[in-house]
Protein backbone atom coordinates (compact mmCIF):
# COMPACT_ATOMS: atom_id res chain seq x y z
CA UNK A 1 0.00 0.00 0.00
CA UNK A 2 2.74 2.48 0.97
CA UNK A 3 4.57 1.91 -2.32
CA UNK A 4 1.64 2.97 -4.53
CA UNK A 5 0.69 5.84 -2.21
CA UNK A 6 4.22 7.25 -2.10
CA UNK A 7 4.24 7.33 -5.90
CA UNK A 8 1.52 9.98 -5.69
CA UNK A 9 3.99 12.63 -4.50
CA UNK A 10 5.55 14.66 -7.30
CA UNK A 11 7.81 17.33 -5.81
CA UNK A 12 8.76 19.51 -2.85
CA UNK A 13 9.74 23.16 -3.24
CA UNK A 14 10.75 26.16 -1.13
CA UNK A 15 9.74 29.81 -1.37
CA UNK A 16 11.46 32.39 0.88
CA UNK A 17 10.82 36.00 1.85
CA UNK A 18 13.99 37.77 3.01
CA UNK A 19 14.66 40.77 5.26
CA UNK A 20 14.52 43.08 2.19
CA UNK A 21 10.94 41.96 1.49
CA UNK A 22 11.87 40.01 -1.67
CA UNK A 23 10.05 36.71 -2.26
CA UNK A 24 11.84 34.07 -4.34
CA UNK A 25 11.44 30.44 -5.39
CA UNK A 26 14.76 29.19 -4.02
CA UNK A 27 14.78 25.40 -4.27
CA UNK A 28 12.90 22.40 -5.63
CA UNK A 29 13.28 18.62 -5.81
CA UNK A 30 13.14 16.97 -8.27
CA UNK A 31 11.57 19.68 -10.52
CA UNK A 32 8.47 21.76 -11.30
CA UNK A 33 7.50 23.11 -14.74
CA UNK A 34 7.79 26.87 -15.24
CA UNK A 35 4.00 27.17 -15.78
CA UNK A 36 3.21 25.40 -12.52
CA UNK A 37 5.90 27.36 -10.67
CA UNK A 38 4.26 30.61 -11.82
CA UNK A 39 0.89 29.43 -10.47
CA UNK A 40 2.41 28.22 -7.17
CA UNK A 41 4.11 31.57 -6.59
CA UNK A 42 0.79 33.35 -7.17
CA UNK A 43 -0.94 31.09 -4.61
CA UNK A 44 1.72 31.63 -1.94
CA UNK A 45 0.61 34.40 0.45
CA UNK A 46 4.20 35.72 0.62
CA UNK A 47 3.89 37.09 -2.93
CA UNK A 48 0.58 38.86 -2.21
CA UNK A 49 1.87 42.26 -1.00
CA UNK A 50 1.69 41.59 2.72
CA UNK A 51 -2.04 40.91 2.61
CA UNK A 52 -3.51 38.12 4.73
CA UNK A 53 -1.16 35.44 6.03
CA UNK A 54 -2.35 31.90 5.25
CA UNK A 55 -0.62 29.07 7.09
CA UNK A 56 -1.99 26.42 4.71
CA UNK A 57 -3.68 26.52 1.29
CA UNK A 58 -4.27 23.89 -1.36
CA UNK A 59 -5.59 23.65 -4.89
CA UNK A 60 -5.29 22.01 -8.28
CA UNK A 61 -3.77 23.11 -11.58
CA UNK A 62 -3.39 20.97 -14.71
CA UNK A 63 -4.35 17.81 -12.76
CA UNK A 64 -1.61 18.43 -10.19
CA UNK A 65 -2.57 19.08 -6.57
CA UNK A 66 -0.49 21.59 -4.62
CA UNK A 67 -0.23 22.10 -0.86
CA UNK A 68 1.45 25.25 0.48
CA UNK A 69 2.43 25.62 4.14
CA UNK A 70 3.76 29.03 5.22
CA UNK A 71 5.74 29.83 8.36
CA UNK A 72 6.64 33.10 10.07
CA UNK A 73 10.30 32.67 11.15
CA UNK A 74 10.78 33.57 14.82
CA UNK A 75 14.30 34.52 15.96
CA UNK A 76 16.75 32.98 16.64
CA UNK A 77 17.02 30.29 13.95
CA UNK A 78 19.54 29.08 11.39
CA UNK A 79 17.62 31.24 8.88
CA UNK A 80 19.06 34.63 9.80
CA UNK A 81 18.06 36.54 6.64
CA UNK A 82 14.67 34.90 6.10
CA UNK A 83 11.47 36.37 7.64
CA UNK A 84 8.99 33.83 6.19
CA UNK A 85 9.08 30.72 4.04
CA UNK A 86 6.66 28.34 2.35
CA UNK A 87 7.00 24.62 1.72
CA UNK A 88 5.23 23.60 -1.49
CA UNK A 89 4.36 19.92 -2.01
CA UNK A 90 2.84 18.79 -5.32
CA UNK A 91 1.09 15.45 -5.73
CA UNK A 92 -1.35 13.47 -7.86
CA UNK A 93 -3.86 13.01 -5.03
CA UNK A 94 -6.29 15.10 -3.01
CA UNK A 95 -5.38 14.72 0.67
CA UNK A 96 -4.89 18.08 2.48
CA UNK A 97 -4.44 16.57 5.94
CA UNK A 98 -1.72 14.18 4.76
CA UNK A 99 0.36 16.84 3.06
CA UNK A 100 -0.20 19.41 5.83
CA UNK A 101 1.21 16.92 8.35
CA UNK A 102 4.23 16.12 6.16
CA UNK A 103 4.86 19.81 5.47
CA UNK A 104 4.83 20.67 9.19
CA UNK A 105 7.69 18.20 9.74
CA UNK A 106 9.62 19.57 6.74
CA UNK A 107 9.13 23.13 8.08
CA UNK A 108 10.54 22.20 11.49
CA UNK A 109 13.55 20.57 9.81
CA UNK A 110 14.23 23.66 7.73
CA UNK A 111 13.96 26.00 10.73
CA UNK A 112 16.40 23.79 12.67
CA UNK A 113 19.00 23.14 9.96
CA UNK A 114 18.60 26.14 7.64
CA UNK A 115 19.28 23.94 4.62
CA UNK A 116 16.96 22.08 2.22
CA UNK A 117 19.19 18.98 2.35
CA UNK A 118 17.48 17.51 5.43
CA UNK A 119 14.07 18.21 3.89
CA UNK A 120 15.08 16.43 0.70
CA UNK A 121 16.29 13.42 2.72
CA UNK A 122 12.99 13.28 4.61
CA UNK A 123 11.01 13.63 1.37
CA UNK A 124 12.97 10.78 -0.24
CA UNK A 125 12.42 8.58 2.84
CA UNK A 126 8.67 9.15 2.58
CA UNK A 127 8.85 8.52 -1.16
CA UNK A 128 10.67 5.20 -0.74
CA UNK A 129 9.37 3.91 2.63
CA UNK A 130 6.11 5.77 3.28
CA UNK A 131 7.44 6.95 6.65
CA UNK A 132 9.43 9.82 8.11
CA UNK A 133 10.57 9.53 11.72
CA UNK A 134 12.37 12.13 13.78
CA UNK A 135 12.36 12.47 17.56
CA UNK A 136 12.34 16.25 17.73
CA UNK A 137 10.37 16.97 14.54
CA UNK A 138 7.61 14.37 14.88
CA UNK A 139 6.85 11.30 12.76
CA UNK A 140 4.76 10.84 9.65
CA UNK A 141 3.19 7.65 8.29
CA UNK A 142 1.49 7.73 4.90
CA UNK A 143 -0.82 4.85 5.83
CA UNK A 144 -2.38 7.03 8.57
CA UNK A 145 -3.96 9.18 5.89
CA UNK A 146 -6.60 7.15 4.07
CA UNK A 147 -8.13 9.01 1.11
CA UNK A 148 -11.66 8.32 2.41
CA UNK A 149 -10.80 10.38 5.50
CA UNK A 150 -9.87 13.27 3.20
CA UNK A 151 -13.15 12.89 1.30
CA UNK A 152 -15.14 12.92 4.55
CA UNK A 153 -13.18 15.67 6.35
CA UNK A 154 -15.60 18.49 5.48
CA UNK A 155 -19.10 18.94 6.88
CA UNK A 156 -22.12 18.34 4.63
CA UNK A 157 -24.28 19.28 7.62
CA UNK A 158 -22.75 22.77 7.63
CA UNK A 159 -23.54 23.19 3.92
CA UNK A 160 -27.17 22.14 4.47
CA UNK A 161 -27.40 24.31 7.59
CA UNK A 162 -26.41 27.33 5.47
CA UNK A 163 -28.50 26.62 2.36
CA UNK A 164 -31.37 24.38 3.52
CA UNK A 165 -33.60 23.21 0.66
CA UNK A 166 -31.43 25.12 -1.84
CA UNK A 167 -28.79 22.42 -1.31
CA UNK A 168 -30.79 20.52 -3.96
CA UNK A 169 -29.51 23.05 -6.54
CA UNK A 170 -25.93 22.08 -5.67
CA UNK A 171 -26.82 18.35 -5.69
CA UNK A 172 -28.51 18.65 -9.11
CA UNK A 173 -25.62 20.66 -10.59
CA UNK A 174 -23.12 18.06 -9.36
CA UNK A 175 -25.20 15.14 -10.62
CA UNK A 176 -25.44 16.77 -14.06
CA UNK A 177 -21.69 17.65 -14.08
CA UNK A 178 -22.39 21.36 -14.31
CA UNK A 179 -19.92 24.18 -13.58
CA UNK A 180 -20.24 25.53 -10.03
CA UNK A 181 -18.38 28.70 -9.03
CA UNK A 182 -18.15 29.63 -5.35
CA UNK A 183 -17.06 33.05 -4.10
CA UNK A 184 -15.85 34.05 -0.63
CA UNK A 185 -13.21 36.71 0.19
CA UNK A 186 -11.54 34.43 2.76
CA UNK A 187 -9.59 31.53 1.29
CA UNK A 188 -9.93 29.38 4.45
CA UNK A 189 -13.75 29.52 4.23
CA UNK A 190 -13.60 28.79 0.51
CA UNK A 191 -11.39 25.70 0.96
CA UNK A 192 -13.59 24.34 3.76
CA UNK A 193 -16.83 24.78 1.81
CA UNK A 194 -15.78 23.67 -1.67
CA UNK A 195 -14.04 20.47 -0.56
CA UNK A 196 -17.36 19.13 0.77
CA UNK A 197 -19.39 19.46 -2.43
CA UNK A 198 -18.07 16.40 -4.36
CA UNK A 199 -19.33 14.27 -1.44
CA UNK A 200 -22.91 15.04 -2.55
CA UNK A 201 -22.22 12.70 -5.50
CA UNK A 202 -20.44 10.07 -3.43
CA UNK A 203 -21.06 7.31 -6.03
CA UNK A 204 -18.38 8.95 -8.20
CA UNK A 205 -15.81 9.65 -5.45
CA UNK A 206 -14.37 12.18 -7.87
CA UNK A 207 -12.48 15.05 -6.27
CA UNK A 208 -10.71 15.86 -9.55
CA UNK A 209 -13.66 18.21 -10.22
CA UNK A 210 -12.50 20.37 -7.29
CA UNK A 211 -10.52 23.55 -8.04
CA UNK A 212 -10.84 25.30 -4.68
CA UNK A 213 -8.47 28.24 -5.24
CA UNK A 214 -8.57 29.83 -8.70
CA UNK A 215 -7.38 33.28 -9.78
CA UNK A 216 -8.89 35.15 -12.72
CA UNK A 217 -5.79 34.74 -14.89
CA UNK A 218 -5.86 33.56 -18.50
CA UNK A 219 -3.51 30.76 -17.51
CA UNK A 220 -5.77 29.26 -14.84
CA UNK A 221 -9.07 29.92 -16.61
CA UNK A 222 -7.82 28.08 -19.68
CA UNK A 223 -7.05 25.06 -17.47
CA UNK A 224 -10.48 25.32 -15.82
CA UNK A 225 -12.30 25.51 -19.14
CA UNK A 226 -10.74 22.19 -20.14
CA UNK A 227 -12.87 20.54 -17.42
CA UNK A 228 -16.45 19.62 -18.43
CA UNK A 229 -17.86 20.14 -14.93
CA UNK A 230 -16.24 21.54 -11.81
CA UNK A 231 -16.46 23.14 -8.38
CA UNK A 232 -14.24 26.22 -8.51
CA UNK A 233 -13.47 28.63 -5.66
CA UNK A 234 -12.58 32.31 -6.13
CA UNK A 235 -11.70 35.03 -3.60
CA UNK A 236 -12.12 37.75 -6.26
CA UNK A 237 -15.73 39.10 -6.36
CA UNK A 238 -15.20 40.00 -10.06
CA UNK A 239 -15.92 36.35 -10.86
CA UNK A 240 -19.65 37.08 -10.43
CA UNK A 241 -19.47 39.02 -13.73
CA UNK A 242 -17.92 36.05 -15.56
CA UNK A 243 -21.10 34.26 -16.65
CA UNK A 244 -19.00 32.27 -19.14
CA UNK A 245 -17.44 30.40 -16.21
CA UNK A 246 -20.48 29.04 -14.37
CA UNK A 247 -23.86 27.33 -14.57
CA UNK A 248 -24.40 27.83 -10.84
CA UNK A 249 -22.95 30.73 -8.82
CA UNK A 250 -22.66 30.51 -5.04
CA UNK A 251 -22.27 33.80 -3.18
CA UNK A 252 -21.06 32.32 0.11
CA UNK A 253 -20.99 35.48 2.31
CA UNK A 254 -24.65 36.23 1.44
CA UNK A 255 -25.76 32.57 1.26
CA UNK A 256 -27.24 33.07 -2.22
CA UNK A 257 -27.23 30.48 -5.03
CA UNK A 258 -27.96 31.64 -8.59
CA UNK A 259 -28.57 29.43 -11.63
CA UNK A 260 -27.35 31.02 -14.88
CA UNK A 261 -29.83 31.67 -17.67
CA UNK A 262 -28.17 29.11 -19.94
CA UNK A 263 -28.47 26.31 -17.34
CA UNK A 264 -32.07 26.98 -16.22
CA UNK A 265 -33.62 24.47 -18.64
CA UNK A 266 -31.34 21.59 -17.57
CA UNK A 267 -31.68 22.59 -13.89
CA UNK A 268 -35.51 22.88 -13.86
CA UNK A 269 -36.86 21.55 -10.54
CA UNK A 270 -39.86 19.29 -9.94
CA UNK A 271 -41.33 16.89 -7.39
CA UNK A 272 -38.34 14.50 -7.58
CA UNK A 273 -35.99 17.35 -6.66
CA UNK A 274 -38.28 18.44 -3.84
CA UNK A 275 -38.32 14.88 -2.44
CA UNK A 276 -34.52 14.61 -2.61
CA UNK A 277 -34.18 18.08 -1.06
CA UNK A 278 -36.41 17.09 1.86
CA UNK A 279 -34.41 13.90 2.37
CA UNK A 280 -31.11 15.87 2.44
CA UNK A 281 -32.44 18.48 4.88
CA UNK A 282 -34.13 15.92 7.14
CA UNK A 283 -30.99 13.78 7.34
CA UNK A 284 -28.67 16.76 7.92
CA UNK A 285 -30.88 18.27 10.63
CA UNK A 286 -30.94 14.99 12.60
CA UNK A 287 -28.55 15.65 15.50
CA UNK A 288 -28.04 11.89 15.90
CA UNK A 289 -26.62 11.50 12.38
CA UNK A 290 -22.95 12.13 11.59
CA UNK A 291 -21.75 13.80 8.39
CA UNK A 292 -20.75 10.43 6.94
CA UNK A 293 -24.25 9.06 7.67
CA UNK A 294 -25.82 12.05 5.89
CA UNK A 295 -23.57 11.39 2.88
CA UNK A 296 -24.64 7.74 2.97
CA UNK A 297 -28.36 8.71 3.08
CA UNK A 298 -27.89 10.94 0.01
CA UNK A 299 -25.83 8.25 -1.72
CA UNK A 300 -28.53 5.58 -1.18
CA UNK A 301 -31.11 7.86 -2.83
CA UNK A 302 -28.69 8.65 -5.69
CA UNK A 303 -28.03 4.94 -6.30
CA UNK A 304 -31.77 4.28 -6.38
CA UNK A 305 -32.22 6.96 -9.09
CA UNK A 306 -29.24 5.63 -11.07
CA UNK A 307 -30.44 2.01 -10.78
CA UNK A 308 -33.81 3.04 -12.25
CA UNK A 309 -32.05 4.92 -15.04
CA UNK A 310 -29.79 1.94 -15.86
CA UNK A 311 -32.85 -0.37 -15.85
CA UNK A 312 -34.52 1.93 -18.40
CA UNK A 313 -31.33 2.01 -20.49
CA UNK A 314 -31.02 -1.77 -20.46
CA UNK A 315 -34.38 -2.03 -22.25
CA UNK A 316 -33.12 0.22 -25.04
CA UNK A 317 -30.93 -0.34 -28.06
CA UNK A 318 -27.21 -0.50 -27.13
CA UNK A 319 -28.32 0.02 -23.50
CA UNK A 320 -28.54 3.75 -24.25
CA UNK A 321 -31.57 5.98 -23.66
CA UNK A 322 -33.16 8.44 -26.09
CA UNK A 323 -35.59 11.24 -25.23
CA UNK A 324 -38.31 9.26 -27.03
CA UNK A 325 -37.66 6.28 -24.70
CA UNK A 326 -38.12 8.53 -21.67
CA UNK A 327 -41.31 10.09 -23.07
CA UNK A 328 -42.94 6.64 -23.24
CA UNK A 329 -42.85 6.45 -19.44
CA UNK A 330 -44.92 9.62 -18.96
CA UNK A 331 -42.69 11.06 -16.25
CA UNK A 332 -43.55 14.57 -14.99
CA UNK A 333 -41.76 17.09 -17.29
CA UNK A 334 -39.13 18.13 -14.70
CA UNK A 335 -38.32 14.48 -13.88
CA UNK A 336 -38.05 13.56 -17.56
CA UNK A 337 -35.80 16.57 -18.14
CA UNK A 338 -33.57 15.66 -15.17
CA UNK A 339 -33.29 11.99 -16.19
CA UNK A 340 -32.42 13.01 -19.77
CA UNK A 341 -29.56 15.28 -18.62
CA UNK A 342 -28.48 12.74 -15.98
CA UNK A 343 -28.30 10.04 -18.67
CA UNK A 344 -26.02 12.37 -20.64
CA UNK A 345 -23.81 12.95 -17.56
CA UNK A 346 -23.62 9.20 -16.83
CA UNK A 347 -22.95 8.35 -20.52
CA UNK A 348 -26.23 6.44 -20.82
CA UNK A 349 -27.62 8.67 -23.57
CA UNK A 350 -27.98 7.48 -27.15
CA UNK A 351 -26.26 10.09 -29.33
Amino acid sequence: MAVTETQLMLSVGLIEKDVNGDTLWVWCYPSVSSDLRQVLLSKCCLTQDGRNFHSFVFGQFCRTWYYITTVDVQEPTALNKVTHFSIVVTAKDFNPEKYAALSRILCRMYIKHGSPVKMMEAYITVLTKGICQSDENGSFLIKDYDVRKAYLAGSVKDVVSQFGMETIILYTALMLKKRIVVHHPRIEVLLEFTRVLPALTWHRKDWSILHPYVHLTAFELEDLKNCPGYVAGFVDPEVSKRADLFDVYVNLPDSVITVSQSAKEAMAMGKLHKDIGHLIVQSAEDAERSDSQVIKDISVKTKEILANLVALANKCEDSKITLEDLKQHNFPPATENFLFHLAAAEQLLHI
